[in-house]
């Protein structure tokens, strides 16, 4: 005969959950499937930035941004476009006739490299200036702001834009001492023209007027063929960085960065090392323990006398006898498990044809106020439980 800790079962031994590989490897692989989308979805992003920005401004692109329909008005008009994107090839076309050059602005060409460009230009049309090349090739003007956005007339004597007529310009610029400025808004002007005879140079916001999707907008189509069709031949040139002439154009991070990021980022790598390996070691696989430890009868009841009798009292030991016997009774009478402790004790008065009072007294009054008592009503209710058990079933006989 055997039996177990208290609050535990035998039959039913739970175990220590072992983690499941497979729901580890799903996890893995959830993770590495989140990374993919969340990497692919930021390099689309990327690219598409990217893409658009090269778009920006080219005679051969369709897009929004692209400037492919000014440069199919112009052809219209018998003028030819050339797009270069080498700066040596805009040069070379440059030096065969009189030529138009479109310059976007280059942030990857030095002063020297923009300055021969435009001087081997006749006209130049300067369709995304900064702050650096309006000080370069218009001394004195600089960047004034934005206009609001309503059409504004000219406002000025140059030809070409007095035929266009309004528009509603992007950027304002202010204009210096050797530039006439058109399309005034708050003290700036939309457009600036600096003509000394043979050699002229305008600035405009091409991006805000020039662009496919605001070609057709008031004036603009007119201002750019008036700006751009002066003579026969236009190039326009596409600056990009691969046609630099500047030198250490490619920083490192290191460089780009503070001095202390670097060693924080080799610290906060190493500490990330150092946690894996202190949370994540596995020496083998986890090992499932059968809990909870069976032991014999016998010791759990040596144990629990022992426990009552240091504890010096028989009240509560004498409780826990009749709770047992009471319940085996109920069993034997057909009683169930939820009946009460006096209804128990009446049915095995009646089936003993004793006094009830006595049998009440055994199984539930009776008070043992020391060791003796406790023996002795541990006697009577063995005899009891015998007694009923051999009422019950007569052909077996008491244990």
């Amino acid at each position: 005969m055997t039996a177990t800790i208290p609050g535990s079962s035998v039959h039913d031994t739970p175990t220590v959950p072992a983690p499941s590989r497979r729901r580890r490897i799903g996890a893995w692989i959830a993770i590495g499937v989140a990374l993919l989308v969340v990497g692919g979805v930021g390099g689309a992003i990327s690219a598409a930035n990217q893409w658009a920005a090269h778009e920006a401004l080219d005679p051969e692109s369709a897009g929004p941004t692209g400037t492919r329909a000014l440069a199919e008005v112009l052809r219209s008009h018998g003028v030819e476009v050339r797009v270069e994107r080498s700066r040596a090839a805009a040069a070379a076309d440059l030096a065969g006739a009189p030529a138009t050059l479109v310059l976007p602005d280059s942030p990857a060409l030095s002063d020297d490299a923009v300055a021969e460009l435009v001087d081997a230009a006749t006209d130049v049309v300067l369709v995304e200036p900064r702050s650096r090349t309006l000080e370069l090739l218009l001394p004195g003007s600089a960047m004034a702001g934005v206009a609001p956005g309503d059409a504004v007339d000219p406002g000025c004597e140059v030809a070409e834009a007095e035929r266009s007529g309004a528009i509603s310009p992007g950027a304002l610029y202010t204009p210096g001492p050797d530039a006439v400025g058109c399309y005034g808004v708050d003290g700036g002007s939309g457009l600036l023209v600096q003509d000394d005879g043979g050699h002229r140079i305008a600035a405009v916001d091409g991006g805000a007027l020039f662009t496919n999707e605001h070609l057709a907008d008031d004036g603009n189509a007119a201002l750019a063929a008036n700006l751009m069709g002066r003579h026969p031949l236009v190039v326009w040139y596409v600056p990009s960085t691969a046609d630099t002439d500047l030198a250490g154009t490619d920083p490192t991070l290191g460089q780009l960065t503070p001095p202390w990021v670097s060693p924080v980022i080799v610290l906060l790598l190493i500490a990330g090392v150092a946690a894996g390996v202190w949370r994540g070691r596995r020496f083998g696989p986890l090992v499932a323990e059968r809990l909870p430890v069976t032991v014999r009868a016998s010791e759990t009841t040596e144990g629990r006398a022992r426990l009552y009798a240091r504890a010096h009292d028989p009240l509560h030991a004498a409780d826990r006898l009749r709770l047992g016997t009471l319940r085996r009774l109920a069993a034997l009478l057909g009683l169930s498990a939820n009946a009460a402790a006096g209804d128990i004790s009446d049915a095995a008065a009646g089936r003993l044809g004793a006094d009830r009072t006595a049998v009440r007294g055994i199984l539930l009054d009776d008070i043992p106020r020391s060791d003796a008592d406790l023996v002795a009503l541990s006697t009577r209710l063995r005899d009891m439980e015998d007694a009923v058990h051999a009422a019950v079933r007569p052909e077996r006989s008491p244990r």
